[in-house]
């Protein structure tokens, strides 16, 4: 049987490793394989099928509805009223909001990885026989597994 856990590379993955051999498991039989995670950069527009939670119109549309309010209020004393006045405060607050969440979503907070939480970084293979399968997984869960799965072979 072979028994397939996935752990972030911590100190934990090596008190399993430990604990399994004072069960008796064989070093030959127990195989860790570290994981290269994707490093990519965060993409600024969704598409339909991956979204990452950031919104680029949230700071637009707040900025675009201070600056109407400000150029409807100004728009009275000025020669084309408050309504185009407020449209055009709307138009150059949400640009400007869009500019500023742009910036910083490229320049600031251009190395930041798109994974967040816990992130499988190691795979242990660990082979032993049925009887002490069980064994074996709770000590796999004990020492935080992300995830474990059985293969009979």
């Amino acid at each position: 049987m072979q028994i397939f856990s996935t752990f972030e590379h911590s100190l934990n993955l090596e008190l399993a490793i430990s604990a399994l051999e004072q069960n008796g498991i064989a070093k030959e039989h127990i195989f860790a394989v570290p994981l290269t995670n994707r490093k990519a950069e965060r993409r600024l527009f969704d598409t339909i099928h991956s979204t990452d939670g950031i919104s680029l119109i949230s700071t637009g549309a707040a900025l675009g509805t201070a600056f109407a309010v400000i150029g409807a209020s100004v728009g009275f004393k000025l020669a084309w009223g408050p309504i185009y006045w407020g449209l055009i405060g709307t138009a150059g607050g949400f640009l400007l909001g869009l500019l500023i969440d742009i910036f910083y979503y490229k320049v600031i907070k251009k190395r930041q990885r798109l994974q967040r939480g816990k992130n499988s970084e190691v795979i242990l293979i660990v082979e032993c026989h049925e009887e002490i399968g069980d064994t074996v997984e709770e000590i796999l869960w004990y020492h935080f597994a992300i995830g474990i799965a059985r293969l009979k072979i």
